[in-house]
């Protein structure tokens, strides 16, 4: 589904990705893992096109989407949960939501049921606006909208970052569900070891805006990966 190769990015003059290569198949959960400042967010914006690259591409099923805008690619299908949530504070649940709209064709445009069956709480708090929510519910509300829009790749960007033990179990559970659908690849950045050992069933390990570790959850030592986890 998502085949990254050999991509290299900048920030000016500041090299953030050196030759990062990275796979994600359908029904499977690929995680990054490293130290803040590494590269893990950078790699995720080259992917979903908030951020051009220099070298390499970029491919979802076989199409090179290297040079396509951010839209463009929410059209091909890859939903995005941003680091911080990043939801509209003064839209209520429902108007969030709705934004996931975008990309999708008028048939679609309506929120999945199983977007309030994965997180309850967002069908009571429909008519609350998004800033008025707990740290955890934005968090959920955040997955929601990204999967309002149909996503082929999901890609999240720290989403236990911040959030209380049981919301991060329920996201745990989301993302274990939508992997078992089978028809929806899953990359998933990380620095809560234990999170991403559970879900992964591969991973890449990323230090000084390289991958340095990479393989199936099978092949993860894992004090070799914690020694690139730790500060």
């Amino acid at each position: 589904m998502l085949n990254v190769d050999s991509i290299d990015l900048f920030y000016g003059a500041a090299q953030a990705l050196r030759k990062v290569s990275l796979t994600a198949e359908l029904g499977r959960v690929t995680c990054v893992l490293g130290r803040n400042g590494v590269g893990k967010s950078s790699l995720l914006r080259a992917i979903v096109g908030q951020q051009p690259i220099r070298g390499g591409t970029v491919s979802l099923a076989g199409e090179d989407v290297s040079r396509l805008p951010t839209h463009a690619r929410a059209r091909r299908g890859i939903g995005y949960v941003p680091q911080g949530r990043e939801i509209f504070p003064l839209l209520t649940v429902k108007e969030n939501l709705h934004t996931g709209f975008a990309p999708v064709g008028r048939a679609l445009r309506h929120v999945p049921e199983e977007v309030f069956d994965l997180f309850p709480v967002l069908k009571t708090m429909m008519h609350r606006r998004g800033g008025d929510l707990s740290g955890g519910q934005q968090q959920q509300l955040a997955i929601g909208r990204a999967l309002v829009t149909r996503p082929k790749l999901l890609v999240l960007d720290e989403p236990t970052e911040g959030i209380q033990p049981s919301v991060i179990k329920d996201i745990g559970r989301a993302i274990d569900y939508l992997r078992g659908r089978g028809d929806m690849a899953i990359v998933l950045v990380e620095q809560y070891f234990e999170f991403a050992r559970d879900l992964a069933d591969s991973f890449a390990v990323m230090d000084r805006g390289a991958v340095v570790l990479a393989g199936a959850r099978a092949d993860m030592v894992e004090h070799e990966v914690r020694a690139h986890l730790s500060v």
